[in-house]
């Protein structure tokens, strides 16, 4: 693929994956303790936190990456105390890490939300009344049933990342580099005149690349319904 893709199709590729990378493995441990909140737990402003986390679904892209930008720019309180410890999001790669596992947390939630109802109750129940903690109880019986459904929740948040285009654009720019993943590539490469056959070489490997998460998580997902039926 390297020699088939030219140099700034495979740099957009490298750092696509670069950055779906970051933002699920990242955001992958909040996902978790976020998705067994609102599966298990019972308290005031659940709701509210519910539509929050889903909030990204239905906002527009350019929506969530505007906020991104108002919010974590360096002329911005939180963006300067960040920069003042060398963390720097706007019209960074960190930033379009930011913008894709903010718009990818809402799938991962809901997969990992989904595996943890589908552990029996009783289960848990039992090894707390062994004496098992409930941080115990987490690790060593919800989280290995919900495991397929954690994994699946990690695919589809990785696919999501991959094709993250309008909250990128709008927080981090289109910087050849720097924040030029692969669809802001392909969005640049058919602005140019002769840019189509870089953009068609690249749509290629996007529609590789979500196949195959695809196909991950339709396998994960069968591996979740098998386990929670026992088989």
């Amino acid at each position: 693929m390297i020699g088939w893709l030219g140099e700034q199709e495979w740099a957009a590729v490298a750092l696509s994956l670069k950055v779906a990378f970051w933002a699920t493995l990242l955001s992958l441990p909040i996902g978790i303790w976020v998705a067994h909140l609102l599966a298990r737990g019972q308290f005031f402003g659940r709701n509210f936190l519910n539509v929050l986390v889903h909030l990204p679904l239905v906002l527009p892209p350019v929506v969530v990456g505007y906020l991104l930008l108002k919010v974590f720019s360096p002329v911005a309180p939180v963006g300067q105390a960040l920069g003042s410890f060398g963390v720097v999001f706007a019209f960074r790669w960190t930033g379009a890490a930011l913008a894709a596992a903010v718009m990818g947390f809402p799938l991962m939630v809901r997969a990992i939300r989904l595996a943890i109802e589908a552990v029996d109750p009783k289960l848990e129940e039992a090894a707390a009344t062994l004496g098992a903690s409930r941080i115990r109880v987490f690790f060593t019986v919800t989280l290995p049933l919900a495991g397929p459904g954690v994994l699946a929740g990690a695919v589809l948040a990785f696919a999501k990342a991959m094709g993250e285009f309008g909250a990128t654009i709008t927080f981090v720019s289109n910087i050849p580099g720097e924040t030029r993943t692969l669809p802001s590539a392909i969005y640049a490469f058919l602005q140019q005149p002769g840019g189509e056959g870089a953009a068609w070489r690249l749509v290629i490997v996007s529609i590789i690349l979500a196949t195959l998460a695809l196909v991950a998580s339709e396998a994960l997902a069968r591996s979740m319904v098998k386990k929670a039926r026992g088989s």
